[in-house]
């Protein structure tokens, strides 16, 4: 990982700078560098989109929004000094001799640039020819491309093939946030740094795996892009597969960023390929109906804003995953994410095995499994449950579940939760790609969600309604009960 020091001047030119992602997540992201001391002085932050403005009135916007999405409220000195950072210029992203007005904007080659796409991946290659045409790409220049990277492995191929084009495999960075969270980063320490678990982490110690990413929002205007997409595509491809191959990789030699992403990608190729075969069995799909929530009517898919009637798009999707390799035989891990869930709650449950014999009965007629809970929102954490004595005198031996709880609000109280984006944005900076996703990477995950989203076209089923509110469709329950397994809710 970046160790922070001997940083170069560099330009940070977001592409989109007007857009929903950089208000909301990296304009604070670069302000809380700023506030931490972890930008260089000398660094410019260069808003790009093609919006008419000057100066004066995207400082103002920035202002507004940094304002409105900063809960430490912000610095005053940090503020201005970082305000002094901002460049704007309006640009066609698709007329190509518009870009030689960046070219007067940002400064010589001997800076480092970062150029952030946070634009539709249909226009990266557009970018990309405007950025050549000017003569603004160096060796030295990084580009991180946001998310979604294609709508399938083919289109993906296409957006990789256009930037590769320009920018060599070691200057681009594929963003998942997911990989900036503190507790998604803390998997490798947990299995990595922990004997406990080190030694206790596959088919021998471990029975499943829970990972659960639920959203209590539902598509908040997005209908176009989301119709498009659905929750396979949106959530399982990227974020739960990222996440899915950090807890089942082997371990890496050290933490750079080819041997992380080395195993990585080992354990997604492993991935049993689901395909019309088995579709029934290993998947459900959901799309949440009319229903409540916190008590107020919410209306269904099918019933927001710009919604099309008969869309048969999934807002819910639960998977029973398997890995076919002599550490995760027989260990199924079992996805679940959706839109319109009862609260906003994202989180890893390891389920390890029942102990195979019980000398507790008198006290403990069956000893539950113990399991280790890692809480990715809303309040990040790790959770030990296991078995104590109850304290007493009493000649009998009394026991109960107790858990271990690592809260980090707890136990960090004066420690700040860092944002998935700061971390990702200086790991950008400082030319770390430990925390991003390799094409090949990108491919796999691909390669084995088409073959998903191939089998429910051919099967011609509709996803399953749900109420909203609630935690998906029945069938969702039914695909790990037939395991004799239940949900963690």
């Amino acid at each position: 990982m970046s160790t922070f020091d001997s940083q170069a001047p560099s330009e940070v030119v977001i592409f989109g700078a007007l857009g929903d992602l950089s208000r909301r997540k990296l304009l604070p992201a670069l302000y809380q560098l700023d506030c931490a001391g972890l930008l260089n002085p000398a660094s410019r932050i260069v808003g790009v989109a093609r919006q008419e403005h000057d100066l004066k009135e995207f400082a103002t916007i920035v202002n507004e929004n940094l304002t409105k999405f900063v809960k430490e409220g912000l610095d005053p000195v940090v503020l201005e000094r970082f305000l002094n950072r901002l460049v704007y210029q309006q640009l066609d992203f698709k007329e190509t001799s518009s870009f030689n007005k960046l070219f007067k904007t940002l400064k010589g080659a001997n800076e480092t640039r970062v150029y952030y796409f946070s634009t539709a991946p249909a226009i990266f290659g557009d970018i990309c020819d405007g950025l050549y045409a000017a003569n603004l790409i160096t060796d030295k220049d990084r580009v991180v491309m946001e998310k979604p990277i294609g709508h399938c492995l083919e289109s993906s191929k296409v957006i990789n093939d256009q930037v590769s084009r320009f920018f060599k495999e070691e200057q681009i960075y594929r963003i998942d946030h997911y990989l900036g969270k503190e507790t998604v980063l803390n998997l490798l320490v947990l299995r990595f740094a922990n004997s406990l678990f080190t030694t206790n982490w596959d088919r021998n110690s471990i029975d499943h795996v829970q990972i659960t990413v639920a959203e209590s929002v539902g598509i908040e205007g997005r209908w176009g892009f989301y119709d498009d997409a659905g929750q396979m595509r949106d959530m399982i491809q990227n974020h739960l597969l990222q996440v899915l191959s950090l807890l089942a990789m082997e371990p890496p030699a050290d933490l750079s960023a080819d041997s992380i992403r080395l195993e990585k990608l080992k354990a997604i190729k492993a991935l049993v390929p689901i395909d019309r075969m088995n579709i029934k069995d290993k998947t459900v799909r959901g799309q949440y109906a009319d229903g409540y929530l916190n008590g107020s009517p919410v209306p269904g898919y099918l019933n927001e804003e710009g919604a099309k009637e008969n869309s048969n798009t999934e807002t819910f999707v639960a998977i029973k995953a398997e890995i076919d390799n002599w550490r995760w035989a027989g260990v199924p891990f079992y996805l679940r994410t959706g839109k319109r869930m009862p609260a906003k709650h994202s989180e890893i449950v390891v389920h390890f095995k029942e102990q195979p014999h019980n000398i507790f009965k008198e006290s403990y007629s069956e000893l539950p499994a113990n399991k280790l809970t890692i809480r990715l929102q809303p309040d990040e954490g790790v959770e030990l449950q296991m078995m104590n004595k109850i304290p007493g005198i009493a000649s009998q031996m009394l026991i109960q579940e107790n858990k271990l709880d690592l809260s980090f609000s707890d136990t960090y109280e004066n420690q700040r939760v860092v944002d998935a984006y700061e971390r990702l944005m200086l790991e950008v900076i400082n030319g770390n790609q430990s925390l991003f996703v390799s094409r090949d990477e990108v491919e796999a995950a691909w390669t084995w969600a088409d073959s998903i989203i191939e089998a429910w076209k051919e099967t011609n089923e509709p996803p399953k309604p749900y109420p909203a509110g609630s935690w998906g469709p029945v069938s969702s329950i039914a695909l790990i009960a037939r395991d004799d397994r239940q949900w963690v809710e």
